[in-house]
């Protein structure tokens, strides 16, 4: 039978999501227990990998297995063998032509930005940060050009293993709450360090360093180099994929209230 699982964790501790020889990743770690737990190699994939830093609130990962648990068995179990930033949310039993990554139909990312004259410290690894003042006004413009059916090649990773760098962005949408900022993403698919080097031009626009119609000649010129450099990792979370409802995977739209003072998902 097919599993999913829904997987929260805090990037800051591990070299991100994918398997890698050394260990230290988050699937070794999701692995490991799962192993302990079932006494048998458990192999898991993922809706989107992430790289070392960045947290998730609703990561999704399927695998298949001969034993039959409770869902409740599948939480609880796995999470007696994970770290404490690391934890199993839910399990949903899937048919078997479910897949984690190549059933999702959207996916969610969310970046939290502290504006303040200081470098964060009880947040810290959380949140990004500016200490110049930020113009919402002139990013939400900024923003207005990425949305829709566009070639991100300008925002990808020469690391970037996708097949075709256009990607359909349906939502960018950017509120403030005392010194933070949350910038909020959805889009068809993300190109590897897409929502971060987006990210970079963003704040790029509210600092004043350039115009809102800049980021339209960098999206058209197709060019990472005339992108600002890749903003830093502590502030971006995976909130999670979404699915066709006929999988019954559930869809968390989980709010990021964790924080001083951030809104919460519902927040005007």
């Amino acid at each position: 039978m097919r599993i999913a699982l829904g997987i929260s964790y805090r990037g800051t501790a591990y070299k991100g999501w994918q398997s890698q020889p050394g260990g230290g990743t988050v699937q070794d770690h999701l692995e490991q227990a799962l192993e302990r737990f079932t006494g048998t190699p458990v192999r898991t994939v993922c809706a989107g990998r992430t790289d070392a830093g960045v947290h998730a609130l609703n990561q999704v990962v399927h695998f298949d297995t001969d034993l039959r648990r409770e869902p409740f068995s599948w939480v609880r179990g796995p999470n007696t063998f994970l770290p404490a930033d690391i934890a199993v949310e839910w399990c949903q039993p899937v048919p078997d032509d479910f897949h984690a990554r190549n059933a999702a139909i959207g996916r969610r990312y969310a970046y939290l930005v502290r504006e303040a004259p200081t470098r964060p410290s009880l947040d810290a690894g959380r949140v990004g940060w500016v200490f110049r003042p930020l113009d919402g006004a002139a990013m939400r413009e900024a923003a207005a050009h990425l949305l829709g059916e566009h070639d991100f090649s300008a925002f990808r990773s020469s690391e970037c293993q996708a097949k075709s760098p256009i990607k359909i962005v349906r939502e960018i949408r950017i509120r403030r709450v005392g010194a933070y900022w949350r910038f909020d993403f959805e889009a068809s698919a993300f190109l590897h360090h897409m929502v971060r080097n987006i990210m970079g031009c963003l704040i790029a626009v509210g600092t004043g360093l350039h115009r809102p119609e800049w980021v339209a000649a960098v999206r058209d010129a197709r060019d990472r180099r005339l992108a600002a450099p890749t903003f830093a990792s502590d502030g971006l979370y995976f909130l999670g994929p979404r699915y066709d409802e006929r999988y019954g995977v559930p869809q968390c739209t989980p709010a990021l209230d964790f924080l001083p003072g951030t809104p919460a998902e519902n927040s005007p």
